[in-house]
């Protein structure tokens, strides 16, 4: 299968979903990302677009994509949808990785809006969850009891944001691995990420 993620800046889709699209890759599918933004406002555009790119080559991911957009600066409006429908085009996804709607942060609230836009002949779309997210109520959970070292690994490799949590004594690394025990103890395994479905249209045969 041919797997899209879409993600508001760097490091939101590893936060996300990055076990999964692990599990994805090692199973043999195509994992592609695209980001949205370039994350200038949290530190270094050069920094912050090697780190994503360093975390594509780790994974082993078919492709990453750039948004063209700075950070803070997304808009839910065509340009968006259509950026975000070239893409698509692009890669066919099979399925599609979105951040929630429901999110402090403005870039959140517009990729997600325009995504759902974006993605409404694709079969299988689902929300994940970032450290803004709001009132996040997962319906599908996917272990990740055996690629969740290599997800918080893919977080290391965005070095310059480990300690950019504005929660003192506490690192993206950790809150990642908190959210993968919580998620894990709803779903009833060990560590999981939880997903909210947009979209999930099965062929019984």
């Amino acid at each position: 299968m041919n797997i899209l993620a879409i993600g508001p800046h760097p490091d939101d889709i590893e936060f996300g979903c990055g076990g999964t699209l692990i599990k994805y890759i090692k199973a043999g599918h195509r994992v592609f990302l695209l980001v949205l933004t370039d994350g200038s406002y949290g530190g270094s555009r050069k920094t912050r677009m090697r780190e994503q790119k360093e975390v594509v080559r780790f994974a082993g991911a078919s492709g990453l994509y750039w948004g063209g957009y700075k950070d803070t600066q997304l808009e839910a409006n065509r340009a968006l949808i259509s950026k975000i429908e070239g893409v698509i085009r692009k890669v066919k996804p099979d399925a599609v990785f979105l951040n929630y709607e429901d999110d402090i942060h403005q870039d959140h609230r517009a990729a997600a809006k325009a995504g759902i836009s974006a993605t409404r002949y694709i079969k299988e779309v689902l929300f994940y969850e970032v450290p803004t997210t709001r009132r996040f109520d997962p319906d599908t959970f996917v272990d990740i009891r055996f690629a969740l070292d290599k997800k918080l690994k893919l977080l290391e490799l965005h070095s310059s944001q480990i300690d950019k949590t504005r929660v003192k004594s506490l690192t993206i690394i950790e809150m990642a691995e908190a959210c993968a025990t919580f998620r894990g103890f709803q779903g009833r395994v060990k560590y999981a990420e939880g997903f909210k479905a947009l979209r999930v249209i099965r062929d019984v045969r």
